[in-house]
């Protein structure tokens, strides 16, 4: 098919459009990866099968070779996938094809030449190609920038990272947005652009850049954490019992429940460290202690506790 293509001067594209066929399926056929349609799609058949005697109307000048398409299957060998490097190359102007280009380009996927070739960038290099510059030249920061206002200034507000994706697939000239990657998160990609935007003078990206910059949400350290309660002196039968909670009248309760003699509440301290009060009250009338919380404290003592709402 390729021989009678060729005859005619015709491009897989035109040979496609008359066939009423996708570009990378009649690669896919010359290849000898894909069959030829079915009968059911009767266009397609005839135009693939006849297009090329049709068209000897059309191109006096180059007479259509009679031949016949082949049944067998193309090779997949060494030579041959270095001929269609070599090849899509020059209709590329010279540069390399991407691994994902070529196989829409040739059909030849990706396991055909990974049989001798670990890493794409060896197989052009071995097809006389310098692979180094195409894959790996790095872009540099002022370029991804002035493309990046560009879009900014066009979108008329800071671009997500969704909004980057679509743009570099419609604009082959575009960076993929996984470079942009390189300046940090969208934060410090935002700080970078306003600098770059207020250095070259970009005054409708500069008044864009700090409305999109979206504030860092971070949680409290636990050292940050006031533990807000209460110092408690309640008194049952004779004796008062010192402690600490954070809700007074529930551990009141609690604590009824326990003791014999009906429990009161005498006084409550304010505070934001419990545990530090209490055992401030404990040392302060540990000549009173009785048993473990509990003191025998007399009308000062009592009077003492009293005059302290916060601590």
């Amino acid at each position: 098919m390729r021989q009678l293509r060729e005859a005619i001067g015709w491009t897989q594209e035109a040979l496609a459009e008359r066939a009423n066929i996708d570009r990378s399926y009649v690669a896919g056929i010359e290849a000898g990866l894909r069959n030829r349609p079915p009968k059911r799609y009767p266009r397609s058949q005839r135009g693939l099968a006849s297009v090329c005697q049709r068209s000897s109307t059309l191109s006096a000048s180059a007479p259509v070779r009679r031949a016949t398409i082949p049944a067998h299957r193309t090779p997949m060998d060494r030579a041959y996938i270095l001929a269609e490097i070599c090849r899509t190359t020059a209709e590329n102007g010279g540069s390399p094809l991407g691994r994902l280009r070529f196989l829409a380009e040739t059909g030849i996927k990706e396991h055909h030449w990974n049989q001798y070739w670990a890493r794409w960038s060896e197989a052009v290099r071995e097809a006389g190609f310098d692979a180094t510059n195409r894959f790996n030249e790095a872009i540099p920061d002022e370029a991804l920038l002035e493309k990046l206002s560009a879009f900014v200034r066009e979108l008329g507000r800071f671009p997500v990272e969704r909004e980057l994706k679509v743009k570099s697939r419609a604009d082959s000239t575009f960076p993929s947005s996984k470079t942009f990657r390189k300046f940090g998160n969208r934060l410090a990609l935002t700080e970078r652009l306003l600098a770059f935007a207020i250095a070259r003078g970009y005054a409708d990206v500069a008044a864009i850049c700090p409305e999109s910059v979206i504030p860092v949400r971070t949680k409290p350290s636990r050292a940050l954490i006031v533990e807000m309660g209460s110092v408690y002196l309640a008194k049952s039968g004779k004796y008062f019992k010192i402690g600490y909670s954070n809700a007074v009248g529930r551990r009141e309760r609690e604590l009824a429940i326990q003791l014999p003699d009906k429990l009161q509440v005498v006084h409550e301290i304010k505070t934001d460290d419990p545990r530090g009060i209490e055992d401030y009250w404990h040392r302060r009338f540990s000549d009173c202690r009785r048993n473990g919380e509990w003191f025998d404290l007399t009308a000062d003592h009592v009077a003492a506790f009293r005059r302290r709402k916060t601590m």
